[in-house]
């Protein structure tokens, strides 16, 4: 279905504003955006510096259990989005969107404290255990939170405001990866992880701010929808999600997106673990060794997306644009393939995460314009976390049983490059399947 055509904002007092005339020189706003892109980039960025401050802490935590353990990990995150996914759907159907956002924001907080309190006064032997249930529940709360978050924004931006204004959320969502990587880098020899939960909590509350700002902000924005009305539930079923992706060619389409990044990134995470735990033989070395690849992928990522995500979209179309992460992704794994050293390891995960968030991410998230309102949350929901997951499943158990075929970085590389191909075919459809969409809504109409 195509996207619902929507007025930009009235509220033009921006217009002239200083700020208004620095964000002009970065990227393609207009007065009337400049109040919900600012809500929305707080959002966004209070999101990321929460879940980044706690990532260092779950890698260390998954590798102080062992490599061999992290396929039961994915697992075990897996079966944990099974059963969260259809009570986030509940919640969709029953309260409107600024009631569900802030009920599933702190139930998290809530889980944060208690591990705190676990982490605290836990002994060496408990410790080992409770990180691998730390390592589960982060792997589907950064799913969840920003699934959310890019739910909500496809609900008040349409989809040529997407490709002017994506590429600005997902900076501020780099912006947050950094300064919450700089902050555990920086802090957790000193305070420890524990106080670090803390400060994930607090930057969650804002986030529930930032949120509630932006949903009456947008209430500016017109929907010619009748009945559609933002502050109601959106209604259905609670496996509505999963029975619209399977019957859509467009989002199952989309979930095989996901599919095969899920699957490659996995393969690339287990390279990256047993590297790790071969050359930093501290916890607080390898938390502080993630925490440095995170702030520097995040670096590279955010002038691609201040500068050249916007315009990328603009120039080149949705379909060459999402073609670029498989397109980088066949050339890195042919390279990991040919030499399969460290530094190319290091060099193809850093070019395949900075084409994820400055490229793939803003451009996947403007297919979702093109979809009702429906499943903009619950089939979204369920592509971002149970699909993904789900890759993360078929990752890790295909990458054990390649290593227990005898297959180390070149075979796994090997494998990886056809899946590669595959994934770049089904971008380019699928960006062409909105672009006909979008064109479709714009056309003129017989009087």
């Amino acid at each position: 279905m195509p996207s619902e055509a929507r007025p930009a904002l009235p509220g033009a007092a921006a217009e002239g504003g200083w700020a208004y005339r620095l964000l002009r020189r970065a990227i393609d706003v207009r007065p009337a955006e400049a109040r919900a892109l600012a809500w929305s980039w707080l959002y966004v960025f209070a999101l990321f510096l929460a879940y980044y401050v706690l990532r260092p802490i779950r890698d260390e935590l998954g590798v102080a259990g062992g490599v061999r353990n992290l396929p039961w990990l994915f697992t075990g995150t897996l079966v944990a989005m099974l059963a969260v996914n259809p009570l986030f759907a509940f919640a969709v159907r029953r309260f409107p969107r600024e009631r569900f956002i802030a009920i599933a924001y702190r139930f998290f907080m809530l889980n944060l404290l208690l591990f705190m309190a676990l982490l605290g006064f836990a002994t060496p032997e408990q410790h080992v255990w409770i990180g691998r249930a730390f390592f589960i529940w982060i792997s589907v709360f950064n799913l969840f939170v920003v699934s959310v978050f890019w739910s909500f924004v496809v609900d008040v931006f349409d989809a040529e405001q997407g490709k002017r204004l994506f590429g600005f959320l997902a900076a501020g969502a780099t912006l947050g990866g950094i300064a919450g990587s700089s902050l555990t880098a920086g802090f957790v020899e000193h305070v420890g992880q524990t106080w670090l939960l803390l400060a994930s909590i607090l930057l969650l509350e804002v986030a529930v701010l930032a949120s509630r700002r932006l949903s009456r902000i947008s209430d500016a924005f017109a929907r010619p929808v009748p009945g559609d009305d933002p502050h109601r539930a959106v209604g259905g079923g609670i496996f509505a999600g999963m029975t619209h992706t399977f019957r859509s060619p467009y989002l199952l389409g989309i979930a095989f997106f996901i599919l095969f990044y899920s699957v490659t990134s996995t393969f690339l995470y287990f390279q990256q673990a047993t590297i790790a735990e071969a050359n930093f033989p501290s916890r607080a070395a390898r938390t502080a060794f993630f925490a440095d690849i995170d702030f520097w992928v995040n670096v590279l990522t955010l002038v691609f997306q201040l500068f050249l995500t916007g315009r990328l979209m603009g120039w080149l179309g949705v379909a060459l644009t999402l073609c670029a992460l498989p397109l980088f992704s066949v050339a890195g794994f042919a390279a990991l393939a040919a030499s399969p050293t460290v530094a190319v390891f290091v060099a193809v995960q850093v070019l395949r995460r900075v084409s994820n968030f400055a490229l793939a991410r803003p451009t996947r998230e403007v297919l979702f314009t093109s979809v009702p309102r429906e499943d903009r949350y619950k089939a979204k929901n369920f592509i971002d976390t149970v699909v993904y997951r789900g890759g993360d499943q078929v990752g890790s158990w295909s990458y054990a049983g390649l290593a227990a075929l005898g297959l180390g970085m070149t075979g796994v590389a090997v494998v990886a490059v056809p899946l590669s191909v595959l994934w770049l075919g089904l971008s380019f459809w699928l960006g062409r399947r909105q672009e006909r969409a979008e064109a479709a809504e714009a056309a003129p109409r017989p009087a």
